[in-house]
């Protein structure tokens, strides 16, 4: 049996299938891919929140796979949301790739004032570090936004390192530390997802890092409990059990943030509830602020 593999068409979304496809094709697995526009890749100009949120990139292939079109699909794990639907699994959890943020810019760093991204998260984070700067909106992939940085429309924009590693890109800026900067849940991260068929299952599982798993299970499932999605201003990062995450206001002024060993989903619900509640009215005050209905 040979894998159709789906993948969106982004330069960053076809080297991570690539890298994929190479790993499946040296344990013999005949692959071919097919890529598929998402509703993500179309509008381009506004904030996700506004287009339904980080799921936007998978809905279609997660589509695609329930129809047959294709057998699996690559993604950048932080991009899967929590709710998943029926017939298709996590077949796979590649080794992480750095979580870490990435700051990216061209003149001095003191001169940074003008800091392109489209996370809350991000913006939060860059407003605690540093309230006078000027967050602005931008969206794109990764050649579209560091064209617009040289182009002087932004002093610096926020990636994640990770995309610029695996695209062997060399960027001027700095990595941003994850203990200030916390990750998206799952960043630097690569999932396969597929079918929920035995035999396709068996073929991508020996692509599976069991420890990564193990952390990225625990991001989502706090991730989850605490809900909010792309919308409230989170970071959640887990490395050998150690976790630190975090909740935001929107303008960085405030946050409410836990660390912890966690070694058992159960402890990571636990955790995740008490952050939810401790953290009700930053969550409730970012809804407000974004015209989003809880």
């Amino acid at each position: 049996m040979s894998l159709r593999i789906g993948t969106r068409g982004s330069q960053l979304a076809l080297a991570q299938t690539e890298r994929v496809c190479k790993a499946l094709a040296q344990m013999g697995i005949d692959v071919e891919t097919a890529v598929i526009r998402t509703k993500g890749d179309t509008n381009t100009g506004v904030p996700l929140h506004e287009i339904g949120g980080q799921g936007v990139f998978v809905r279609a292939l997660d589509e695609a796979i329930i129809d047959g079109t294709i057998d699996a699909a690559v993604h950048s794990m932080k991009d899967i949301p929590a709710k998943r639907p029926r017939g298709v699994v996590t077949g796979a959890v590649l080794t992480r790739d750095s979580p870490a943020d990435y700051l990216a810019y061209e003149g001095k760093i003191d001169d940074v004032r003008v800091v392109g991204t489209s996370s809350t998260r991000r913006r939060a984070q860059l407003l605690r570090h540093d309230p006078d700067i000027d967050v602005r909106q931008l969206r794109g992939n990764v050649d579209t936004r560091l064209k617009k940085m040289r182009e002087k429309e932004y002093d610096a924009i926020v990636l994640a390192e990770a995309g610029l590693e695996r695209l062997g890109y060399t960027v001027k800026g700095q990595r941003l530390p994850t203990s200030q900067f916390v990750p998206s849940p799952n960043q630097g991260t690569i999932a396969v997802v597929c079918r929920n068929s035995p035999e396709i299952i068996e073929m991508v599982q020996p692509l599976d890092d069991p420890q990564t798993r193990m952390d990225v299970g625990i991001e989502r499932i706090i991730m989850e409990e605490v809900g909010g999605g792309c919308f409230t201003p989170q970071g959640i990062y887990c490395r050998d059990g150690h976790l630190i995450a975090e909740v935001l206001a929107l303008d960085g002024s405030r946050d409410v943030r836990v660390e912890d060993e966690i070694t058992t989903a159960d402890e990571a619900r636990e955790c995740g509830r008490k952050l939810r509640v401790d953290a009700g009215d930053l969550i409730k005050e970012a809804y407000k602020q974004l015209g989003i209905m809880p």
